[in-house]
């Protein structure tokens, strides 16, 4: 019986010209998080990461701090969906990252504005009323479905004791979703609860993957309350 970790990766670069590169307070987390992990996890892991640079820099910095030496399996069907042409079709004035980043910190509710800016935007994604996205709903969906399949049946024929998977919140949300039965709405909500390196745990039981925990992010916040973040 497999014990699987979703992680999500440490804070990005939000704003930035890319967003996909950890920011300073990301890499701490990252440190935080192998920390965290090395006090629970008594054996060596599969660990497997999409192929984005956030993904890729919180597992090499996280596993530095307990398995050094393990190999991380880099897979894309763990990417995030692209959240920037997301943005980008439901309001043409954010393709420059520059200006969501503004019209967010000029906000008087910075977190409601963009919760209330990414809602419509998914919005309109998951309507599969358009065709200008270079991945749809539904083919994001079955990706990440895919994803988690192809790995429940690797760690039924190798059989760890446990899995580190490295990706985001959206495709966490998808999974978590998929497993309880939620709407899309539902579904996307949790992306804004799911906080950087926060983990959300899954055990394999037969070849049938049960939630055990979401979203665990206490051990953050016992270190420092300012390292706990969500965007």
């Amino acid at each position: 019986m497999t014990t699987i970790y979703l992680v999500r990766h440490g804070q990005a670069s939000f704003g930035a010209e890319s967003y996909d590169k950890l920011s300073p307070n990301g890499e701490i987390q990252a440190k935080v998080l192998g920390q965290y992990l090395d006090k629970i996890l008594k054996e060596e892991p599969y660990v497997v990461a999409g192929s984005m640079q956030r993904h890729q820099q919180t597992a090499k910095i996280s596993l530095a701090e307990y398995f050094p030496e393990v190999n991380i399996e880099t897979n894309d069907a763990w990417n995030e969906f692209n959240h920037q042409q997301v943005f980008e079709r439901y309001d043409p004035s954010f393709s420059n990252p520059q200006a969501l980043k503004q019209s967010f910190a000029q906000s008087e509710n910075p977190h409601q504005f963009l919760s209330e800016v990414f809602g419509h935007a998914v919005k309109r994604w998951t309507a599969n009323e358009h065709q200008d996205y270079d991945e749809s709903w539904p083919e994001f969906q079955n990706r990440v479905e895919n994803a988690l399949n192809s790995l429940c049946e690797k760690l039924i024929e190798t059989k760890p004791p446990y899995a580190v998977v490295y990706t985001s919140g959206g495709v966490i949300s998808i999974l978590i979703g998929k497993l309880l039965g939620l709407s899309v709405e539902k579904t996307f909500a949790l992306t804004w609860a799911i906080a950087n390196t926060s983990i959300t745990t899954l055990r394999l039981v037969g070849n049938e993957p049960q939630l055990l925990s979401l979203n665990e992010h206490q051990y953050l916040k016992a270190i420092d309350p300012q390292l706990l973040t969500w965007v």
